[in-house]
């Protein structure tokens, strides 16, 4: 198993989470030198906050636990495409290296949609794309299906 495949299976876990409590199963964590130092999974519905997306939860923490707002030295690792606001919090926040699972045909913006990498901003992050792809992607099916089956048995009542 690769050093990206190992910190894949942190950020799923974080996306597990929020499979759990009814969330959109996105998981993500900062790594600097081989070690997490922050962690982050979506909150939105339980916060009732819009900014609560994983990777801006694992972003704020890493930037507390190391100090600064600059995560230069830092890979974010997160099991699907980041949308346009991750991928800014992303750019603003100097992240080196973004390595990410399921792409997000909707939304993403590092790939899919647009990527907002290839514009003229100050800061290029190095971009892996598709790591343990079929695992994040599965996640997410599981959820909006049971989802949309759960919606399905509210309407026939």
């Amino acid at each position: 198993m690769s050093i990206d495949e190992e910190f894949m299976l942190e950020a799923l876990t974080e996306a597990q989470k929020s499979y759990e409590i009814g969330e959109v199963p996105v998981g993500a964590v900062v790594v600097k030198d081989g070690e997490i130092v922050g962690r982050g999974h979506n909150l939105r519905e339980t916060d009732k906050n819009a900014l609560r997306h994983a990777e801006l939860i694992a972003i704020d923490e890493a930037c507390t636990k190391l100090g600064g707002w600059r995560l230069w030295q830092c890979d974010l690792y997160v099991t699907l495409e980041p949308c346009p606001m991750c991928t800014g919090a992303i750019i603003n926040s100097r992240i080196k290296r973004v390595v990410f699972g399921a792409f997000d045909k909707k939304a993403g913006s590092c790939a899919s949609v647009v990527n907002l990498f290839e514009l003229p901003y100050n800061h290029k992050p190095e971009l892996i794309s598709g790591v343990m792809e079929n695992e994040c992607a599965e996640l997410l099916s599981r959820f909006f299906k049971e989802l949309r089956e759960h919606k399905s048995k509210k309407k026939t009542f």
